[in-house]
């Protein structure tokens, strides 16, 4: 009778064990997504033939062009997980820097407000970021294109409150794979209610220090607000810079949003450094999982003339018109 009841037990000991595995195996969950995006674009104040861009990264090209093709696959547990975030095409490209590797690394959620990641991951600072999805406007900001893309290091994200959240960070300097130099940086964002205020240090090697401002607010229903302001500096020189985001929602699958834009150079002991003015007005209509967006953009420089117009003569302006279209998966 006792040998029958331990056989039992250990019967039901072993079926539990298989259970709880099982329950385990199920609980981590396998996603794939990403985007594919291409574009068309115009300059309207020159002949395409000039050769000649606004000067930030991405939609740099004229004629029919290549975004990129992005793929992310993601293994999520119930405490740990992965991502691999891959790019192809002339946008990776710009961004990433090699090894077609727009983010790689492995998080693991401590408690119920504590996440440490580790790895390569896109920045923190800034209102825009690497793919199209994510932004309204289709051609990206100076800010964005001033300052970091991506770090590779750890980070620890802290829930403090329903409202209050605080990221630390160690990293190699922004934007490098491997540290041949052994310099680090810094990081630190405190966010508030959807605001966040981001900082980054290095000595030197890369941005040396940056404090950036990112945030928004629902005006009304169908009315956003978006605000990014930055300061950069690094041995008495740097840049500034503010950009706000209007956005309407005319309706369900449209939306027009207006990026304008102040940016401009800083150095100690120099006067009258050029800065720029930058408007791009967007439409954004959505088919299903496919976006177009039409965008119009113009560049004025304040004192500078670094293009040409279709007479080929010096200008502080330009002008282009472009379309996009993004397919999310």
């Amino acid at each position: 009778m006792i040998k029958s009841r331990l056989s039992l037990l250990a019967l039901l000991i072993m079926c539990t064990s298989v259970f709880a595995q099982e329950e385990e195996k199920e609980e981590k969950k396998v996603s794939i997504s990403g985007t594919v995006d291409a574009y068309y674009q115009t300059n309207l104040t020159s002949s395409d033939a000039s050769a000649q861009s606004f000067g930030t990264s991405f939609a740099d090209e004229t004629g029919f062009a290549l975004g990129m093709a992005n793929i992310i696959a993601s293994y999520e547990g119930e405490k740990t997980g992965v991502v691999a975030d891959v790019v192809f095409g002339p946008r990776g490209d710009a961004a990433v820097g090699g090894y077609n590797l727009n983010q790689l690394y492995a998080y693991w959620n401590v408690s119920e407000s504590t996440t440490l990641t580790m790895g390569r991951f896109n920045t923190y600072l800034g209102y825009e970021v690497i793919s199209p999805t994510g932004n309204f406007n289709y051609s990206t900001s100076y800010l964005f294109s001033s300052g970091p893309f991506s770090h590779v290091g750890l980070k620890a994200d802290f829930a403090l409150s329903d409202d209050f959240s605080l990221m630390l960070a160690v990293m190699n300097a922004t934007d490098v794979n491997n540290n041949l130099t052994g310099d680090y940086a810094l990081g630190a964002q405190l966010g508030y209610a959807g605001q966040y205020l981001n900082f980054y240090y290095d000595s030197g090697v890369v941005l040396g220090f940056e404090v950036d401002y990112t945030g928004g607010f629902d005006v009304t229903d169908s009315f956003f607000l978006g605000i990014n302001a930055a300061y950069q500096n690094s041995d008495d020189a740097g840049f500034y810079g503010v950009a706000l985001y209007p956005q309407l929602a005319t309706s369900d699958d449209f939306s027009l949003g207006l990026r304008g834009e102040l940016f401009g150079n800083h150095a100690k002991d120099v006067d009258d450094l050029p800065s720029v003015l930058a408007l791009t007005l967007t439409g954004s209509y959505t088919l299903e999982d496919l976006t177009i967006k039409p965008e119009i953009r113009l560049d004025s420089w304040s004192n500078d003339e670094p293009y040409v117009d279709s007479d080929l003569d010096p200008t502080k302006s330009l002008a282009a018109f472009t379309v996009a279209a993004i397919y999310s998966f």
